[in-house]
């Protein structure tokens, strides 16, 4: 019996902390008073349980009484829950009935006013209980039925009247009243040995944590939404992660008259306009983040809708949508845009003129480092190759374990992929055009030539206005030596600490190295260099890109051939 007590206590101790790291300021005041006073409570059902005197035993029994107060907050909350405007002198009353029969049952040992008698004996090492009561305690239990009459009542004409309030917050919530009450009256006409109250609470308190971050998702008064639909123009909509309905003001309901029908916690109809439009812009929105607005036509207005996550502290709970006017803006930008297509359409040739200068200007000088190493001809066209090929099978994948790079990545990798070798035109004569293998002296002045090539990129294109091309240019260059074991140079980076177009360019630089002629040996078989490349994943290479090279070898195979043949 004792660990009975003591373990619904320690319980309700641990749920009324794990409520305490979650609490938000939104959270309602009647919940947080709930968690504060239930483990009190079971703490003086542990004290009556391990009781060996009556004085220590009505210690306990008085805190055990504190329990009168959980069924009047929860009754609060139902009220706030429904949305019924229940006068404040009404809540008083209530509230100072239930401190009448605390402050009677603290007489409890002193008065006979609420218990005329008090008895005990000690059973084996447990003390059993002889209590009379006094007619004040009878209308203790008369407060205890009303309570619960009060909240069914309210609870059944929420869900039969009002479409803004959540069902299942209902039902958990009249259960967390309930439980306790059946429980209370239950140990007393079956005389059960162990009173099943401080279960009743923990039961309660694990109900009110499933529910309590919800509750708050529902109070859109208490929102910064609501400030923002106070001036009368910008409607709004919110729906969970599931897309469930969680509420919306007037001028949303008007724009789409079906959220005047629907129910809150009901999904979206799937034949319906708000799935076509409101559902549908938001699961691209969740694809893309950068897709976070739509227009809507409504009468005579244009509406710019924004979609934005709704959040609940740092959690993400689910999706809101802001709704503004934006007709005269959109009159505005038409009459602009039919003045600044032509001069588009100039910027944009000549803008494709000057991009075409930069890239071959950058082609041009890797061309010319390249002319001064002997014995790596054409590896630069090639490499380049190899990182299209690659680029299109990752860009082909549909499987949940891909990589999501952005065609501009992509592209810009592709751009980049002539510079990896930049840095050798600060190498030594005598070292890069060595007729055969380097010496460990030379070959760690050879492997300058990657800080330094990224050294190069930064310095042509610090004052471009491409800061993504700017970046991956200069990790290409400099990082492409680096190994996912972390034996690379030049800084012996380490898995995803190397930057995936680095990693990328590893795969080409080396592929070619292995199936391309070169002073100091012969072309390798394809068969050869394919299991010496299978063999580094993991090691040389990403484990992640594998697949990737698997998928684009026998392009590359035919590529080499066709160049192989060409070139003898």
């Amino acid at each position: 019996m004792k660990l009975y007590y003591g373990i619904l206590f320690l319980l309700s101790v641990l749920l009324t902390g794990i409520y305490a790291i979650i609490w938000r300021k939104r959270f309602s005041v009647f919940l947080t008073l709930n968690y504060a006073l239930i483990p009190i409570v079971n703490f003086g059902y542990y004290i009556v349980g391990v009781s060996q005197t009556i004085p220590e035993a009505i210690i306990g029994i008085k805190l055990c009484y504190l329990g009168i107060f959980p069924h009047v907050f929860i009754m609060y909350t139902i009220f706030n829950l429904c949305n019924l405007n229940i006068k404040k002198w009404i809540r008083l009353i209530l509230f100072a009935i239930s401190t009448f029969f605390f402050i009677s049952a603290l007489t409890i040992g002193s008065s006979t006013f609420f218990y005329k008698e008090i008895t005990g004996e000690l059973v084996g090492n447990h003390l059993v209980l002889h209590k009379k009561y006094n007619v004040v305690h009878s209308f203790y239990y008369i407060q205890i039925f009303i309570y619960m009459t009060i909240t069914i009542s309210a609870t059944v004409y929420a869900f039969c009247k009002k479409n803004d309030v959540s069902r299942h917050n209902l039902r958990y919530m009249l259960a967390c009243e309930a439980v306790p009450v059946i429980s209370f009256f239950t140990g007393r006409l079956f005389n059960i040995n162990v009173d099943l109250m401080p279960l009743s609470y923990v039961l309660s308190e694990m109900v009110l944590l499933m529910i309590s971050r919800r509750i708050i998702l529902y109070d859109i008064t208490e929102t910064a939404i609501e400030t923002i639909s106070s001036n009368g123009k910008t409607g709004f909509a919110s729906f969970d992660e599931k897309f469930h309905y969680l509420g919306s003001n007037q001028i949303a309901k008007e724009i789409y008259p079906e959220l005047a029908k629907l129910k809150v916690d009901n999904s979206i109809p799937a034949d319906s306009e708000l799935n076509s439009e409101i559902i549908e812009n938001i699961r691209r929105y969740i694809e893309d983040p950068l897709k976070n607005h739509f227009i809507k036509n409504f009468e005579k207005q244009v509406y710019k809708i924004d979609i934005d996550t709704l959040f609940d502290g740092h959690v993400n709970r689910g999706y809101i949508l802001y709704m503004q006017d934006d007709t005269k803006n959109r009159k505005y930008i038409s009459l602009l845009n039919k003045f600044n297509d032509r001069l588009k359409d100039e910027v944009a040739e000549k803008t494709d003129h000057i991009v075409k200068m930069h890239d071959n200007l950058i082609l041009g000088m890797a061309t010319m480092v390249e002319s001064r190493d002997n014995s790596t001809g054409g590896h630069i066209k090639r490499t380049s190759d190899i990182i299209k090929y690659l680029v299109e099978e990752i860009q082909k994948d549909t499987s949940t374990e891909k990589l999501n790079l952005t065609n501009d990545f992509c592209h810009n990798l592709i751009k980049a992929a002539p510079m990896h070798d930049l840095g050798k035109i600060a190498v030594d004569d005598a070292v890069l055009r060595k007729p055969g293998r380097f010496t460990p002296e030379e070959f760690e002045i050879m492997k300058k030539h990657a800080p330094e090539g990224a050294h190069i990129v930064h310095e042509i294109l610090k004052e471009t206005d491409d800061k993504l091309f700017h970046t991956i240019a200069e990790n290409v260059a400099h990082y492409h030596h680096e190994r996912w074991d972390g034996s690379g140079y030049p800084e012996g980076l380490k898995g995803e600490d190397i930057p995936l177009e680095a990693r990328i360019m590893a795969i080409a630089d080396v592929y070619d190295a292995l199936v391309s002629k070169r002073v100091y040996k012969e072309a390798m078989s394809f068969e050869k260099a394919d299991s010496i490349m299978l063999e580094s994943f993991g090691k040389h290479f990403d484990k992640r890109l594998e697949k990737y090279y698997t998928a684009a070898r026998p392009k590359l195979e035919a590529y080499y051939a066709e160049f192989q043949e060409t070139n003898k």
